[in-house]
């Protein structure tokens, strides 16, 4: 895969695949022109990676341009790629290839960016490469589960909150949401199978438990629905969530259509009408390369912090949280080279990993003055994560 030089190239353009391969970058006429003028609206021409990405970075915090998040998608191909490329290589399935990976996890850049916290001094790409690498690894367990599962076994398995998130996928408005929800739990509620816990090749509900089922969405449908309609009978309800399994399905399976395909010059699909863009003053650059430097010097404070919070890790600790990161070696693999069990090695890598976090957080509040929260420490914990692998790569 060729790398990309300019920074038009980083902002507008688009992994094209054949098949399994990469065939090339695609550019998208409209990224391309629209950056082309910003760069002309600049009282100078600004070629540094990070202005750019800092740059795009507000402008789609603010709504202010609506293709900024289009230039930060192209930025990310490259990291979503080798995220893609990591994962599956070592994924023992081979019924996904790299392009489905691909295709799938370039659906998340979303989350990246409303999740990525400039004001910690983290790179986005670390920190897409993280979420990338983990939500394609989610996914792949979610289909591994879905492929040998019968609808009735992964409507036991399912959560409330994925239900929800798969009636909304497919385009249901809320009421009918609702009276899916109601049916489902009912089914939870009535459906009692005899087979052994854990069996996925669950069989369909006789007739008596569908119509058991019925009786209770009907006499619960008056005091949990907003609007209790009509009663339904158990063919009703089982139809309604054969229809909720399809759609989890659907949900868990996205489309791998790629989102970044190119409009191209003459394409009708989109208007390509650019607003009269504002000319930036001179403050506003340096503004902007002032933060850069900042976060480039957080950067580097965070690496020392965690370098020298390993450093007081015992030998053994150390030679464990090596193995597992530079050698890409399992707990057990550790456990045979140290001479240990493999409990032993996976409670001592979580306290490990738990001192380390500890000290990244202590010095983010004492340092960044940052108020720490659940949220904000599962960030970080995800940032340690992508920079120990990046840091034990090298």
């Amino acid at each position: 895969m060729r790398s990309r030089q300019t920074i038009a190239e980083l902002f507008t353009t688009f992994l094209q695949f054949d098949a399994n391969r990469v065939i090339g970058w695609a550019t998208d006429a409209r990224l391309r022109r629209n950056i082309i003028n910003h760069q002309k609206a600049l009282s100078k021409s600004e070629n540094s990676e990070d202005f750019w990405v800092s740059y795009w970075y507000k402008k789609w915090q603010s709504q202010t341009e609506n293709l900024a998040k289009g230039h930060l998608s192209a930025y990310l191909q490259e990291v979503c790629y080798w995220a893609a490329n990591k994962t599956v290589t070592h994924f023992s399935s081979g019924q996904y290839t790299l392009s489905d990976c691909f295709q799938a996890i370039v659906t998340k850049t979303d989350k990246v960016l409303q999740g990525f916290k400039p004001d910690m001094g983290f790179n986005i790409k670390n920190y897409a490469s993280a979420i990338f690498s983990s939500e394609l690894k989610e996914l792949l367990r979610q289909h591994k589960e879905v492929d040998i599962s019968t609808d009735w076994r992964l409507l036991r398995k399912l959560t409330q909150k994925r239900l929800v998130e798969s009636l909304e996928n497919a385009g249901l408005n809320a009421q009918t949401i609702e009276s899916y929800l109601l049916a489902w739990k009912a089914y939870q509620a009535m459906y009692a199978p005899r087979q052994e816990k854990g069996t996925r090749k669950l069989a369909r509900p006789d007739d008596i438990v569908w119509e058991n089922i019925a009786q209770l969405y009907n006499r619960d449908r008056h005091s949990q629905l907003s609007q209790p309609g009509l009663e339904c009978s158990g063919e009703t309800i089982e139809k309604w969530l054969i229809s909720c399994a399809k759609a989890v399905r659907a949900y868990l399976y996205p489309n791998m259509a790629s989102l970044n395909a190119t409009s191209g010059d003459n394409s009708g699909e989109f208007q390509d009408i650019l607003p009269q863009l504002r000319q930036e003053s001179l403050l506003s650059e340096i503004i902007a390369q002032e933060e850069i430097a900042e976060r480039k010097s957080q950067q580097s404070q965070i690496s020392n912090v965690i370098i020298a919070a390993i450093k007081e890790l015992d030998e053994q600790e150390q030679n464990i949280i090596k193995y597992y990161y530079q050698g890409s070696l399992t707990q057990s693999q550790i456990a045979k080279e140290l001479g240990v069990k493999q409990y032993t090695i996976s409670r001592k890598l979580s306290k490990c990993k738990d001192i380390l976090l500890l000290k990244l957080a202590t010095w983010s509040k004492e340092s960044l003055h940052i108020s720490l929260n659940s949220s904000l420490l599962d960030y970080m914990s995800t940032l340690l994560e992508e920079w120990l692998q990046t840091y034990y790569s090298k």
